[in-house]
């Protein structure tokens, strides 16, 4: 064997057009993960809000903790149900994944504070304590909303501060205005933030 066959052979240069790509897909995917989560829906709120009011009133009407518990249930539910749709809905019309990037670190913010909220609420019915309930929603549900904000528009952790505030009122408040408080959280603050949102921030 001649010693130039034990030579290593020189590697394959790169092709310019495969390191341009290259380069491209990580530009794309830093700007991506630095971008703001646009997806959240205005008009997804301005409905989640008109819903709430509906609920506080049926609720207020109830003549037992557990009917009131069952509206504001089924309300929660409604709400996911529009939250997820609409926002599903103004991430495609723009081209972009709602869980990828911005969108997931929004999730992974959001979580925690939703999740410590369950399991609150599954101690507090268990102990019969359901007048702390609209203090401890509006407190943890703004929350949420700051934290998952945080990667979002700015509006966005404004509104979860303003729902916080709101929330600490109700725990000082007489429990007679729960539904009062609900009413304005859910339903009026979602309303206004999110004909803000719709807007300045396409839909």
């Amino acid at each position: 064997m001649s010693p130039d066959s034990l030579r290593s052979r020189p590697s394959e240069p790169i092709p310019i057009d495969a390191r341009a790509a290259e380069h491209l897909r990580y530009i794309r995917e830093t700007m991506q993960s630095a971008a703001e989560f646009t997806a959240v829906p205005g008009w997804g709120g301005v409905a989640m809000g008109a819903t709430a009011i509906v609920a506080a009133f049926a609720a207020s009407r109830q003549t037992s903790p557990r009917a009131w518990l069952t509206v504001w249930l089924i309300e929660a539910f409604a709400a996911v149900a529009i939250g997820a749709s609409t926002a599903a809905t103004k991430a495609h019309r723009a081209k972009s994944k709602l869980l990828s990037g911005p969108g997931r670190k929004f999730v992974l913010g959001f979580a925690p504070p939703i999740g410590a909220g369950t399991l609150l609420t599954a101690v507090l019915i268990h102990s019969g304590n359901f007048e702390v309930l609209p203090g401890l929603w509006l407190l943890l549900y703004g929350a949420a909303i700051v934290t998952g904000g945080s990667f979002s528009v700015r509006i966005v952790p404004v509104m979860g501060i303003c729902l916080m505030a709101l929330g600490a009122a109700a725990v000082a408040a007489p429990s007679r205005f729960g539904d009062l408080f609900l009413a304005v959280g859910f339903g009026v603050i979602h309303i206004l933030f999110g004909l803000w949102i719709a807007l300045r921030y396409g839909g």
